[in-house]
């Protein structure tokens, strides 16, 4: 028997027609992954992982148990310096996944009596982790800085404490929307009032800076943020994540981040993934080019198509075209799939009513005649 109340939940997720299933294996042209660059199908980084492995004599599946039990092998101490030394951080502490890394995170470092001002676009990994805090939070209007710095005033004006401890969370770039913060801007904020600042780079890593290093490096900022999350399932190709700050910092979230201490660590088989990709990276300049040149033809491409309306104005990999009404939205990725290219239509309520998209994913390996091709599509489907 299953319950009647989640029945009602699953049907009126039909009703709405954002019903979530999962989607059939697709050989369409790729408009859809997080593999920026390619290296989750790179048979490089595959054969030297398997090579890694086999030099360090590593022929375990499994990490056996926690890190702090019986899963701490060798191979985390060697990735985690290349990750910290990559990063210019002090230290990196991996985790098992970005969702597992901000979970840990939000739910364990803000305290009872601190506060927690977060961009209203911040990723469900960071709002779940804060929903676990006993810190206070609240959210500001999407990279607008005056809203965040009227909240962080009202916060220190209705504070017990005269010098309350406020954590400021945004990400280098939106998952949905492509868009990037001012960091001048916030990071001003954050040093007038004395706030730490913690940014996701999930969708950064791999896509910006000269070895695809991340935002805050590209633009020689990563000194002023207390916390930086790096993820590896999209620009990586692989799995996992790590956080990056100070010693004392990853010292505290071993004792402290309760995704960290109670789960079996990664198998060395995926540490080994980690390390090589970051290899690739360093050396292999020629993917994160091609990747800059892509995004910067499918700018000028819906520009000269008419498009840019539909889209928000983005620079990064991601970028989202507003089509209103999950149905509509639905209708125009299935006529692009229909016609060859994997592009995702994203539904509300996993974007606000009125908000849906389609989500076009750019990566080094999409030619210049497939990003023509499937933005003219999408222009003849949009103003037909």
């Amino acid at each position: 028997m299953f319950p009647k109340n989640l029945s009602i939940k699953l049907e009126t997720r039909r009703q709405n027609k954002a019903l979530r299933q999962l989607p059939a294996v697709s050989n369409a042209i790729d408009f859809a992954s997080n593999d920026y660059l390619g290296f989750a199908k790179s048979k490089t980084i595959f054969d030297q992982t398997h090579q890694f492995l086999l030099d360090t004599n590593y022929k375990e599946n499994g990490a056996t148990g926690s890190r702090l039990l019986s899963g701490n092998h060798p191979l985390y101490e060697i990735t985690e310096m290349h990750i910290a030394q990559f990063h210019k951080a002090e230290s990196a502490l991996l985790f098992n996944s970005g969702y597992d890394a901000n979970i840990g995170f939000f739910s364990c470092v803000p305290q009872k009596g601190d506060f927690i001002l977060y961009d209203e676009l911040c990723h469900a990994s960071i709002r779940d982790g804060i929903q676990l805090s006993n810190a206070k939070a609240y959210k500001f209007q999407h990279n607008d800085y005056l809203d965040l710095e009227r909240l962080v005033s009202k916060v220190q004006a209705t504070s017990n404490n005269q010098k309350p401890t406020i954590y400021l969370v945004t990400e280098s770039v939106f998952s949905m929307d492509g868009d990037c913060p001012d960091f001048e801007n916030i990071i001003s904020i954050a040093e007038k009032h004395n706030a730490l600042l913690i940014v996701d780079e999930a969708h950064a890593l791999g896509v910006f800076g000269s070895s695809g290093e991340g935002m805050l490096q590209n633009i020689n900022l990563q000194d002023k943020i207390f916390a930086r999350i790096v993820t590896f399932g999209k620009g990586l190709g692989c799995h996992g994540a790590s956080i990056l700050g100070s010693i004392e910092l990853q010292s505290y979230l071993i004792n402290f981040a309760r995704s960290f201490i109670y789960t079996t660590g990664l198998s060395p088989h995926a540490i080994a993934t980690i390390y090589c990709a970051y290899q690739e990276l360093e050396k292999e300049k020629t993917a994160v080019e091609a990747l800059r040149n892509n995004i910067n033809f499918f700018n000028q491409q819906k520009q000269l198509l008419g498009l840019k309306p539909l889209f928000v104005r983005s620079k990064s990999a991601i970028q989202s075209a507003i089509i209103p009404g999950n149905e509509k939205v639905k209708s125009i990725a299935t006529q692009l799939l229909q016609n060859g290219f994997d592009v995702k239509a994203i539904l509300s309520p996993t974007v606000p009513e009125g908000q849906e998209r389609l989500r076009i994913c750019i990566h080094s390996y999409n030619s210049e005649a497939e990003i023509t091709k499937v933005l003219e599509l999408l222009a003849t489907f949009v103003f037909q």
